[in-house]
């Protein structure tokens, strides 16, 4: 792809790009956590969003989307958004010179193999990637954490969803063979061995949008806010979710309205299986850390209540599957994918199987993604 994406830059801008790649990120646990000042477990993955990028001596922004084919201009002093993705785009352009940076007119050239839909962040890979960039054109010395907050920013204020710094963060810090246990209230991250070459991590997808996650997530987080403003009372000292300890919640049981009870109890879990996971995977330990994904899909169900028949139904398949160490739905939920940790020799079988199971219940063919753990954004 990026022989094709330097050839096909040259025929249009006449010049020589750099090439950035951005790749698209998973969560192997820690869901529904980072609202609650939780941790999260994500990784960068081998499908990227590649950015040909060369200066062009103007005030003009020219973008060429590879998988549209559609063409755009826009002036460096953009002040709002506009229609559709390009908006991603305007949003880095404005952050980035709102922070004091100078920067000129570009050509640009965008292409990519991340799974539009499939929950791997497509969107916080292309901020993070057109981001790197500009950076690395005009030496405007942000680091990634700073551009990953360019990124989030871009998505509060550009795209209107106001989205968490995981999946920025992941496509900026990832390292191959590691996953990155993330502290969402402090930012603090450590890098955790995920290096298992005999295994690889696969993402069913369900086929169903998340039609309803954007609404129901409302209502999560006003869940979980209902049950800390009772604690609280006890606990002085808690500020969210993270801060409980499974304890201190079952003691307070009958005071808590029982659907408040089990969204709390499913975040305060979760964090306990996040660390219990970390410890496994310090010890090569993969059947302890699939033991846990298993787990948090039956909170994310059952307590949580963001799945739906069909995630439920792949996991359970997984499951019965050999060669599956561990699954789980990913994301936001009410649809999206399932994210399997397989081996590597039985994922032909596991796709298979799960296809055909699926199919034969709801007359769909789910899309597969096999994908593995690798570097964050660099210039390729």
């Amino acid at each position: 792809m990026i022989k094709k994406l330097q050839q096909a830059f040259r025929e249009r801008f006449n010049k020589e790009p750099i090439i950035v790649g951005a790749p698209g990120r998973v969560n192997l646990i820690g869901e529904h956590t980072d609202y609650n000042n939780g941790f999260v477990l994500p990784g960068a993955v081998d499908k990227r969003i590649y950015v040909a990028i060369a200066p062009n001596n103007t005030n003009t922004i020219n973008v060429f989307a590879n998988q549209f084919n559609e063409s755009y201009s826009f002036s460096i002093d953009v002040t709002e958004p506009h229609k559709g993705w390009m908006n991603y785009l305007l949003g880095v352009t404005y952050h980035i010179q709102q922070g004091g940076k100078k920067i000129s007119g570009v050509d640009v050239m965008i292409d990519g193999d991340i799974p539009v839909g499939a929950g791997m962040s497509s969107s916080a890979a292309l901020c993070s990637g057109f981001g790197f960039a500009l950076n690395e054109l005009f030496q405007l010395g942000l680091s990634r954490m700073d551009l990953a907050f360019i990124g989030q920013k871009t998505e509060h204020t550009f795209v209107g969803l106001q989205c968490g710094i995981m999946d920025q963060f992941a496509s900026l810090h990832g390292k191959k063979g590691h996953v990155m246990k993330l502290d969402c209230r402090s930012l603090e991250y450590e890098y955790i061995p995920f290096d298992f070459p005999g295994y690889k991590i696969v993402l069913v997808n369900s086929m169903v949008s998340h039609s309803l996650a954007g609404s129901e997530y409302n209502v999560r987080r006003r869940q979980c806010e209902e049950g800390i403003a009772i604690l609280k009372k006890h606990y002085p000292g808690i500020n969210s979710l993270r801060d409980v300890e499974p304890a201190q919640l079952l003691q307070h049981q009958q005071e808590l309205p029982p659907v408040v009870f089990d969204r709390c109890s499913y975040v305060v879990y979760e964090k306990e299986r996040l660390l219990t996971g970390c410890e496994a995977l310090s010890k090569n330990d993969l059947a302890t850390f699939g033991k846990m994904m298993f787990a948090t899909h039956e909170g994310l169900s059952k307590k949580y209540s963001v799945s739906c028949t069909e995630l439920d139904f792949l996991v359970e398949c997984a499951q019965h599957i050999t060669g599956v160490a561990g699954a789980r739905m990913m994301g936001g939920g009410f649809g999206g994918c399932t994210i399997n940790i397989v081996q590597a020799d039985a994922v032909e079988t596991f796709t298979n199987k799960i296809r055909s199971a699926f199919n034969g219940l709801f007359k769909k063919t789910p899309e597969v993604y096999v994908t593995q753990v690798e570097d964050g954004v660099k210039i390729m």
